[in-house]
């Protein structure tokens, strides 16, 4: 079952290793596979459907209190005041918590930052009452001038200390001898994650020890940033969290909630839960920010790009600094001799941008592949043949050969199976019952990120296995994948191996985000089996009383727990019984697994080709999706089934990108005016029509043992770009902000 114990330490058992740092085990012996590379369905699937998975707001302690927090109305103040009289004399009320100075909340404590910021949180025997006590708060403050509209007089863009500016070739003079250049600009609107499962925090002290079961993507780092803004010992917090009901990146970090929390439970010394609002999501929580983009670029007659110039700017809080990786495609998708980059960042009184699904990729890969498709009209040539011509041998950004990229075979196997020779290149060339239809399409690339892991494994005395790792899985099928991976390596059935995960105490794992946990994760995990197994053979073949000794440990196969030597199946024993013989309940490996110097040497991305087709109705300005399909170059695949439902689900987010959401702000105060899920629009069923996703297959063993590339980010790149480009397809006009509204359609 995900999320059970994983060894009971007082039980006698064989360590095969400890934290060894693997780059690339050698498999020392055979294990047939046949685990990965199947659709199999998810393990948690029917813990999930049927109710009994649970989620950090729905664990039941004894003796629970329910917090409230009570949030600013204001973007900026200082001097305030609050009366609690009010609320703590209704009944159940035990304490109004005010006093947050002490803690390192990411921001000034002794002024309000950012509308919503907390400013006290109710304490009651019953959610109602603490609902109820936090209505009767009484807040007064000094206002400040503030600002929270990055396009308004006075706003002053500031350098991105991450993303320097980047210089190659000569631009201008590019420019100025091209016989064509574009020259556009950009803009999109703040976009909010919206996960079903709202921000979710339980805390539990035990003398000086904390317990929380908290909604989020990174336990160690949460346990990690709790304590030091509580200003305890890290190893006197536990964060556990087993399952999240979506996230999206914006349980990536560490919120004010959080830790409001765990102070609350500390000072009532009485477990404590608090779960934000929808409204209040909106602003305790990050969110994609509101971005401005100039492209420029230039090209020969014959469609060789010469030029590109990719300027950005979006949205940050003043208290703290989040950057997105917006021109990154733009210094290396195509070949181009000369090129400039500049990012700045708008500090504002908001509160802080963070993390969202294919973070400053999608952005800057609305206003790359826009560009890219405004340039094919102009010179009239087809979007997938000008992609075609400006295919480059290297990457030019960093000089280094791409480790693999298959990009071209993802346009032309994409266009095939999409049917992009229907398209008329005319604009408004096809009508269908009174409707304008369209077909657009658009490059998508995103970074293999990988980066150090530990895992456990452990072979039990029935037989079975329980492999574990701190990381999480919010959605694209964690816990699948790596009992995958675990079962091949082991030479197991999948029915036979659990894996867990969403506990700090687990060994190490990176933050579950940046498409890199399968990578990480799953070669610590392919690391540790591999060695566990290799370990047991070798147990086996030098003991006289195995059927198997003096086999060379080459020689052993291992399938369905069963190890036998090559070329004589008698020869033969399974796990159970080599534990037994030696009166062992168990042998387990930990093992570590980093990429090495990989990066220095190669490129590694992922990549895809988009196709959509859109109707538009003119007397109604509404655009709407008829079909999207991609292609993707991802490596090896380990689940065909999780890869297409994570395909399907970038798609639906572009669609909310492209044409539905966007953040409403009332600069007089900061409010988020559309704060719920009736004004902000996010893609229903209606929405979502004919999705359909293709993988390449291969693999890539230059980056890790498994040879995967990273998926969920990049499904979601090149999506809202394919869609305006199909919209521009049907009707003539180029749309350039997003969402694309009814009214730049009428």
């Amino acid at each position: 079952m995900p999320g059970s114990p994983i060894i009971d330490p007082a039980a006698p058992q064989n360590t095969a290793g400890q934290n060894a740092v693997v780059q690339n085990a050698v498999v020392q012996n055979a294990v047939v596979q046949n685990a990965v590379g199947q659709p199999m369905s998810r393990v948690d699937g029917q813990l999930k459907v049927t109710g009994r998975a649970t989620y950090a707001a729905e664990h039941d302690l004894p003796d629970l209190l329910h917090g409230v927090i009570v949030s600013s109305a204001v973007s900026r103040a200082s001097d305030t005041t609050i009366n609690t009289d009010r609320a703590m004399a209704q009944p159940g009320v035990l304490r109004v918590l005010t006093d947050f100075g002490a803690f390192q909340l990411g921001y000034p404590a002794d002024q309000v930052n950012f509308f919503g910021q907390p400013l006290a949180v109710v304490v009651a025997s019953s959610l109602e009452q603490a609902q109820h006590g936090a209505s009767l708060v009484e807040v007064r403050h000094t206002g400040l001038p503030a600002s929270s509209d990055m396009d308004a007089p006075g706003s002053a863009p500031q350098p991105a200390p991450e993303t320097p500016d980047y210089d190659r070739g000569d631009p201008d003079g590019a420019l100025r001898g091209a016989p064509t250049v574009l020259d556009h600009t950009f803009t999109i609107a703040r976009d909010y994650h919206n996960p079903i499962e709202l921000p979710s925090t339980i805390a539990q002290w035990d003398g000086d020890r904390l317990t929380l079961w908290d909604k989020t993507q990174w336990v160690q780092g949460n346990a990690r940033n709790v304590a030091t803004a509580l200003g305890i010992p890290a190893g006197n917090v536990r964060v556990i969290c087993p399952f999240i009901g979506g996230a999206f990146g914006s349980a990536g970090r560490t919120w004010p909630h959080v830790i409001l929390t765990a102070f609350a439970a500390r000072e009532l010394r009485r477990p404590v839960k608090l779960v934000l609002t929808r409204r209040q999501m909106y602003s305790g929580i990050g969110y994609r920010p509101t971005s401005r983009q100039r492209v420029r670029l230039a090209a020969t007659r014959a469609g060789d790009v010469t030029a590109i110039v990719h300027e950005a700017s979006t949205e940050t809080a003043r208290y703290t600094r989040y950057e997105d990786s917006i021109v990154e495609l733009s210094q290396f998708l195509y070949r181009c001799p000369n090129v400039r980059s500049r990012y700045r960042l708008v500090p504002l009184d908001v509160h802080a941008p963070t993390f969202m699904r294919g973070p400053g990729a999608v952005t800057g890969a609305f206003a790359l592949e826009s560009t890219m498709d405004d340039l094919a009209h102009e010179l009239g040539i087809d979007p997938i043949e000008l992609r075609l011509r400006n295919e480059p041998a290297v990457n030019q950004f960093t000089n280094l050969p791409f480790s693999t990229r298959r990009l071209a075979e993802c346009y032309q196997l994409g266009a095939q199976r999409f049917g992009w020779s229907r398209r008329a290149a005319a604009p408004r060339s096809r009508t269908e019952d009174g409707l304008l239809v369209g077909m657009g399409m658009a490059a998508a690339a995103h970074s293999n990120n990988r980066t150090s892991a530990t895992a456990m494994a452990r072979i039990n005395a029935d037989g079975t296995a329980v492999v574990a790792s701190a990381t999480a899985d919010m959605g694209p099928g964690t816990y699948t994948s790596m009992t995958q991976i675990a079962a091949d390596a082991l030479g197991l059935p999948t029915a036979r191996v659990t894996f867990a995960l969403g506990d700090s105490a687990l060994p190490a794992a990176p933050m579950h985000s940046g498409s890199k946990t399968l990578a990480s994760v799953g070669s610590a995990v392919l690391t540790a089996c591999n060695a566990l197994r290799d370990s047991v053979v070798r147990t086996a073949v030098v003991d006289p009383a195995s059927p198997l000794h003096g086999v060379r440990p080459d020689a052993v196969s291992v399938r369905n727990g069963l190890l036998s030597a090559a070329g004589a199946p008698t020869r033969a024993e399974t796990y159970q019984q080599i534990l037994r013989r030696r009166g062992l309940t168990g042998m387990d490996s930990q093992q570590s697994w980093a990429p090495g110097d990989g990066n220095k040497r190669f490129s590694s991305y992922a990549y895809g080709a988009v196709f959509a087709e859109v109707s538009v109705d003119e007397m109604l300005g509404l655009a709407r999706i008829r079909r999207i399909f991609a292609a993707y170059d991802i490596g090896r695949v380990v689940n065909p089934k999780l890869a297409h439902s994570q395909a399907l689900s970038g798609m639906v987010a572009g669609i909310g990108m492209a044409l539905l959401e966007s953040g409403v702000i009332d600069h007089r105060d900061g409010r988020i005016v559309n704060a719920n899920l009736a004004d902000y629009l996010v893609p229903v069923n209606a929405d979502v029509p004919e999705l359909d996703a293709v993988f390449l297959g291969g693999e890539e063993p230059a980056a890790d043992p498994i040879g995967i590339k990273g998926l969920a980010e990049l499904v979601m790149v090149g999506v809202p770009a394919a869609i305006a480009n199909a919209v521009f397809n049907a009707t003539g006009k180029r749309i350039r902000d997003l969402p694309i509204t009814l009214d730049t359609l009428l």
